[in-house]
C-alpha cells in the first residue's frame, strides 16, 4: 500500500488543501491519503483559531469528498505539540508494509531542518514538496532528495478565509459546503 500523509493547522480546511492533494495522489499513485490535523503545531502556538476537536471535525468533511482520503486523530489524541517525526513513527509501526510518502508544501519545506529529527523523518518516509503553480523554489532547483510535483495552484488561505468569516462575507466556493456549514453551524471565526 501507497500511503500519503499531509499534516496542517486545518484553521480551516478549504479547497487549497484538497486540490493540490489530489494531483499528489494521481500523480505518485497513492492508495489512501491522511490528513493529520495538528493539535498543536510547533511553529504555530497560540494562533489556532479553532478548538483542535473543531479543525478535526471540519477536516473530515474536507476529506469525506474524496474517496481514499480519511483523516487521522494521531495528533489530536496525542499530549502536547504535534511532531511529524512522532505521527510518522506511529504510521510506520501502524503500517509495517506500507510505502510512506510525507506531501509536503513550499512553505513546510522552507522550514523542515528546523523540524524535529529530519534525519530519521527521512528515514520513515519517503518526501514530495508541492510546488503550486510556478511558485519558486529557493535555489531555483528542486529540493535535494524529495520527489518535486508540480500542482495546481490554488490562491485561498485558512487565513483569509477566517478573514471573510469574522467580516460577515461568504467562503461557499472556497471550502466544501460541508465544512461552510459546520463553521456557521459552530459560530466558528466570528
Amino acid at each position: 500500500m501507497r500511503l500519503g500523509i499531509f499534516g496542517g493547522s486545518f484553521d480551516p480546511p478549504h479547497l487549497g488543501h484538497l486540490l493540490p492533494l489530489i494531483d499528489a495522489s494521481e500523480s505518485l499513485g497513492l492508495d489512501q491519503v491522511r490528513l493529520v490535523p495538528a493539535a498543536t503545531q510547533p511553529f504555530k502556538v497560540g494562533r489556532a483559531g479553532a478548538s483542535a476537536e473543531h479543525r478535526l471535525a471540519m477536516t473530515e468533511r474536507l476529506a469525506a469528498t474524496v474517496p481514499g482520503f480519511q483523516v487521522s486523530r494521531a495528533e489530536i489524541e496525542r499530549a502536547g505539540l504535534s511532531f511529524t517525526v512522532d505521527t510518522l513513527a506511529a504510521f510506520r509501526a501502524e503500517h509495517p508494509q506500507a510505502e510512506l510518502t510525507l506531501l509536503l508544501g513550499m512553505d513546510a519545506w522552507a522550514l523542515f531542518e528546523q523540524w524535529r529529527e529530519p534525519e530519521r523523518i527521512r528515514r520513515l518516509a519517503s518526501i514530495a514538496v508541492l510546488a503550486r503553480g510556478d511558485e519558486p523554489m529557493s535555489d531555483g532547483r528542486g529540493p535535494v532528495g524529495v520527489e518535486l510535483l508540480r500542482t495546481r495552484r490554488v490562491d485561498i488561505s485558512s487565513t483569509e478565509l477566517r478573514a471573510r468569516v469574522a467580516d460577515g462575507r461568504t467562503i461557499r466556493g472556497f471550502v466544501p459546503d460541508a465544512v461552510a456549514d459546520y463553521i456557521a453551524e459552530h459560530r466558528l471565526y466570528r
